[in-house]
């Protein structure tokens, strides 16, 4: 099932999807409701929900899905950390390393992204994120397991100038990430992909970046270092997740943003970009 939020007519409605549409959710849930729900009552709120008359997709505005109580941002891919560094330091493959992020600076899937204040290089950076659906401590994978809700599309943009500049003093990202996350359009819930996971326990899922209709990067989810379980229990050490966390695998690797592309072929790749795709 797929869950959304949306605005029209002045209002914020939360609802699920189909091929007519949009249904609301019954008495005013949000999708945050229902997440803290939990996914079994959730489905059968979705189950009610469309019952209810469809609205057109085209006719409102997308909002993220849901408004989570904390952003955390992994970075899982090895291809994306040696494109960007030129090597992987041996600390990466100890634990999946994660920061926060803003959870008030989340912008619908359709949303335009204003450049940040002094930021003269600002990149897109494909991710997915998990949405945990109950509260937990200290849980092993297994237990992390069934603790994911469902999963939905993560843009971590990025002001590159500001972040290289901020982490030099070791502390950060900061400034250069906090302007704007693009989240959704919708939320999947987990057994809408459970087919998708393989043999080690990942989502085979290709996922693919383009800009202005070319395609610029291409990988698959399951080139992860660690499966989504993991993210959940890493974070979950010595403290607390709780329902509607939101989790991001960090940037896919071969192209999943333009600070790999720079890395390894230097600004001419920004340039081959800039003919295919009409980047400004």
């Amino acid at each position: 099932m797929r869950f959304a939020t949306w605005e029209a007519g002045g209002g914020v409605r939360a609802g699920v999807v189909s091929g007519a549409g949009l249904h609301e959710l019954p008495g005013g849930a949000t999708v945050l409701d229902a997440v803290r729900a939990g996914l079994p009552a959730a489905l059968g709120l979705g189950a009610e929900a469309l019952s209810a008359p469809a609205v057109a997709l085209d006719s409102v505005r997308l909002l993220p899905p849901l408004q989570p109580p904390t952003v955390r941002d992994f970075v899982t891919f090895e291809e994306h950390v040696a494109g960007i560094a030129g090597a992987v330091v041996p600390e990466w493959y100890e634990a999946p390393t994660f920061y926060f992020t803003n959870p008030h600076a989340l912008v619908g899937a359709h949303d335009d992204v204003p450049v940040p204040p002094g930021c003269r290089r600002f990149d897109f950076e494909l991710e997915v994120a998990v949405v945990v659906g109950r509260d937990g401590a200290s849980l092993t994978p297994e237990q992390a397991r069934e603790h994911i809700f469902g999963y939905t599309i993560f843009n971590d943009w990025s002001a590159r100038d500001l972040q290289f500049r901020e982490m030099k003093v070791n502390l950060g990202p900061a400034k250069g990430k906090d302007s704007a996350t693009t989240l959704g359009p919708w939320l999947v819930t987990a057994d809408e992909l459970e087919p998708f996971r393989d043999a080690d326990g990942f989502l085979a899922l290709d996922l693919r970046v383009l800009v202005n209709g070319a395609e610029v990067g291409r990988d698959l989810l399951s080139n992860m270092g660690w499966p989504f379980e993991e993210l959940v229990a890493y974070a979950s050490r010595g403290t607390r997740v709780v329902a509607g966390d939101v989790l991001g695998s960090g940037t896919c690797g071969n192209g999943g943003c333009l600070a790999e592309l720079w890395g390894r072929h230097g600004a001419q790749a920004r340039r081959r970009c800039a003919r295919a795709t009409s980047w400004r």
